[in-house]
């Protein structure tokens, strides 16, 4: 049985501990209502961009359609983009994503395709490197946060732009958690080259469906429009990605601060009745003694 001191140690130890987490709650819940609002923010626009992309895809010609759209031709190399926190203690957020990699890169091999992998956060490249380190193509970090930027966005699409037209992989696919709510989190799969093309959407029926004519044409917007919008998915996924981060911790911080302030309650016990034993065991050695002379 522990002693007294051994337990009064460890009660003050995981009291300590439950500071922490709770701190570390509390300013996760702070950062949280900026970074949603961001993400939900910048929803419309990464949606009215593929909707763009999709009405114009229509109508141009596949045969004079820019290899963004349509791709080279060829399915043997494909690059994904790896979306995970440079920090942990945000529970299975980094988890989730390193085994949905793994998974896809498994599953891409075992069609006979060549892997390569781009890492945006430290956690997953930290995981993945023993395994699959030969693969990168690059690794980068303190890219996500309450202030993600554009510029980085931007500078990640003209890697995967640069990379395509210089041949070194067919197809680009974004890996990242899509945030749902502060307690739900859902790993996505986006394509990126060759872009996803879905139904140009239909106007409500109680709107008036209107048909647009482009000039310049259809192939020449699109030659400007998809780079662009390669850039804007990307910035969508760091949103999503550093926004269910922030929840993932603020869930995970919470638990963890429940669960201290559980173990606390049972040491304390313990200790209590560890030490009103001792008391007792001490009054009977002394009436004990005095009963003797």
């Amino acid at each position: 049985m522990p002693s007294l001191k051994d337990l009064k140690t460890r009660i003050n130890s995981v009291k300590s501990t439950q500071k922490i987490t709770s701190a570390m709650k509390m300013v996760a819940a702070a950062k949280l209502r900026r970074a949603q609002e961001a993400a939900e923010k910048g929803r419309p626009y990464a949606d009215r961009m593929q909707q763009i992309v999709n009405s114009l895809a229509a109508k141009a010609e596949p045969s004079s359609a820019p290899q963004l759209l349509v791709g080279n031709g060829k399915d043997e190399t494909h690059l994904l983009i790896i979306v995970s926190a440079d920090r942990g203690l945000c529970g299975g957020f980094n988890g989730a994503i390193t085994r949905q990699t793994r998974n896809e890169v498994a599953r891409l091999r075992s069609k006979g395709k060549t892997v390569k992998l781009l890492m945006v956060g430290r956690k997953s490249a930290d995981a993945l490197r023993r395994e699959l380190g030969d693969s990168y193509l690059e690794s980068l970090e303190g890219i996500q946060g309450t202030s993600v930027s554009f510029a980085d966005a931007a500078s990640i699409g003209d890697t995967v732009r640069n990379g395509f037209e210089a041949g070194e992989f067919d197809v680009c696919t974004v890996i990242f958690n899509k945030f749902k709510s502060a307690i739900s989190q859902e790993v996505t799969l986006k394509k990126l080259i060759p872009a996803e093309v879905g139904e140009a959407e239909e106007a409500p029926a109680d709107e008036v469906s209107v048909s647009y004519e482009y000039e310049p044409e259809e192939e020449a917007l699109l030659a400007a429009v998809l780079p662009r919008n390669i850039s804007t998915q990307i910035y969508s996924a760091l949103l999503e990605s550093s926004a269910s981060e922030l929840a993932a911790r603020m869930t995970a911080m919470d638990n963890a601060t429940r669960n201290a302030g559980d173990l606390i309650e049972r040491l304390t016990l313990v200790y209590n009745r560890t030490r009103q034993a001792t008391i007792t065991k001490e009054l009977i050695e002394i009436i004990s003694g005095a009963e003797a002379v």
